[in-house]
């Protein structure tokens, strides 16, 4: 072989690996055009969001804010990012806003930054009770080399124990009190604990990741008038925009605002995806407009499965507080520590449901939990209603109480998905399909 047929080798192996991606990329396309996507931490963007994510600003840079600039050719761009800020500060009602964080994580990372030094304390809740890893020593706590504590938790109520929370606040004298969780299901008592950290001279920051959209929509709780200095959040989540994260203060003062923004540039930033900051700004017009429906219909849809998953005979948690007044719902699916979560989650995606194995409260062990942590969100989106949720709750029933066929059961949920391929809540939303083929 003569090295031009060598070389004629080497580049059909590499179309081999293209074809190889782009088969994956059509392939997982279809997983969730055609089954139930209901992982509590993802969403679908509109088609005017989707339009902008690809436009060619994806590769090109703007450093610094609006008007202050290290690159030239930003001056479009500063439109952009300028509207960007003032539709944040109006649809969270926050005095501050920085928008470039490339996701929650990054936005944590930066509060942290902005907030306390290496060695100081902080208090946070636990993963085991539903605490985000970037709270916890493997995450951006332990990147920022602080000294964790975790509040007491209130497994009833799924939420932290008040009171002990309270006293431990007051006994650690935490640099930053930091609350809100991965597993998210009621709104924080924030007020009490809030005015405890105060007490001690604390930050009080608020990762609302989740249920920002909720937020956002007047649906669950107001985190900036119920005493955070701080909040955080994905783009992504309840928040139906590109990947990306906010960094929100309802603080006037010029130097703890400059603070910040150093912290997200130079801090954690160079480059921070400009294709998805001008995303976030036309899915936070779109909110503007859509929102408030959205996020109630989310939380009502939840709420909804909850129940028809209780009738159905599922051990579905806070049964004494309604279940859930978030996207999210829990299911126990049997011992602690078992798997049976994991095994839960196998079975249904055979069916056409995407969903996540999530420790529970007495959980130990991430990769064998006995939970599942389910989200409407994006089922919302694409118009699912109240009634629609008792199908998918069948659903679950046939395959995880009945043992069903999972083929059987396959069949079923892409016949209802089909008919629900219509993204709703965005601009011009008729004729738009909320699954790119």
């Amino acid at each position: 072989m003569d090295q031009r047929q060598g070389a004629w080798s080497a580049s059909a192996k590499h179309k081999e690996f293209a074809e190889t991606v782009s088969q994956a990329v059509q392939s997982s396309g279809d997983l969730y055009r055609l089954g139930l996507g209901m992982i509590a931490s993802e969403n679908i963007v509109s088609p005017a969001v989707r339009n902008i994510v690809s436009s060619d600003l994806h590769g090109r840079y703007a450093e610094g804010l609006p008007g202050k600039r290290y690159y030239q050719g930003c001056d479009d761009f500063d439109t952009i990012e300028a509207l960007g800020i003032d539709l944040a500060q109006q649809v969270f009602g926050a005095n501050f806003a920085n928008i470039q964080s490339t996701s929650g994580t990054v936005s944590n990372i930066g509060a942290l930054k902005a907030l306390a030094k290496p060695g100081d304390a902080i208090t946070a809740v636990s993963t085991a009770d539903g605490g985000h890893i970037s709270h916890a020593r493997m995450g951006a706590v332990g990147l920022r080399d602080l000294n964790l504590t975790t509040y007491p938790w209130n497994e009833d109520r799924m939420e932290p124990d008040i009171d002990a929370a309270c006293k431990t606040i007051r006994e650690v004298e935490p640099k930053v009190a930091l609350f809100g969780q991965s597993v998210f299901l009621f709104p924080t008592p924030l007020e009490e604990m809030a005015a405890a950290a105060k007490e001690v001279g604390a930050s009080v920051m608020y990762d609302g990741a989740h249920v920002l959209g909720l937020i956002a929509g007047g649906q669950f709780q107001d985190p900036l008038r119920e005493g955070a200095d701080l909040m955080t959040g994905s783009s992504h989540k309840t928040f139906p925009g590109p990947q990306g994260g906010f960094l929100l203060s309802s603080s006037e003062d010029e130097t703890f605002q400059r603070r910040l923004n150093n912290a997200m540039f130079p801090g954690v930033c160079s480059s921070y995806h400009l294709h998805h900051v001008a995303g976030k700004v036309m899915a936070l017009a779109e909110f503007m407009e859509y929102g408030e429906a959205y996020a109630r219909d989310t939380v009502s849809n939840a709420q909804a499965f909850a129940e028809a998953l209780a009738s159905e005979g599922f051990d579905v948690l806070a049964e004494s507080r309604g279940y859930t007044a978030s996207h999210q719902v829990l299911t126990r699916h049997g011992e602690l520590d078992s798997g049976a979560g994991a095994r839960a989650a196998k079975r249904l995606e055979e069916a056409g449901i995407i969903t996540n194995m999530n420790m529970l409260p007495g959980d130990t062990k991430a990769m064998t939990p006995s939970g599942l942590r389910l989200g409407v969100q994006e089922l919302t989106r694409v118009g699912f209603t109240n009634d629609d949720m008792q199908d998918v709750a069948r659903f679950y029933a046939r395959v995880l109480l009945q043992e069903e066929d999972t083929n059987h059961v396959r069949k079923d949920v892409q016949a209802l998905k089909s008919e629900r391929q219509t993204i709703r809540y965005c601009f011009n939303e008729e004729g738009h399909s909320g699954y790119p083929v």
